[in-house]
């Protein structure tokens, strides 16, 4: 899951060498945190949140078979 989100994110973005994602576990959750160049923000997130949307559904859908919440936070 991890390495979907880097290649989602890094091919969004102009400086995808600066994409990093960190994974914090716990019994029954999965965090998951992108951190990108900064002016590269918008670009993940898009027009009133659509992209960050997108990608949050598709890391959900791909969470389905670790029967647990997975959340995105992009920074």
């Amino acid at each position: 899951m991890k390495r979907l989100i880097e290649v989602i994110a890094q091919s969004l973005v102009d400086q995808p060498d600066q994409v990093q994602v960190l994974e914090v576990e716990n019994d029954h959750s999965i965090l998951y945190k992108l951190s990108v160049a900064p002016e590269d923000v918008g670009k993940v997130i898009g027009k009133q949140g659509k992209i960050a949307k997108a990608i949050r559904n598709v890391v959900s859908a791909g969470a389905v078979k670790y029967e647990k919440r997975v959340t995105l936070e992009i920074q």
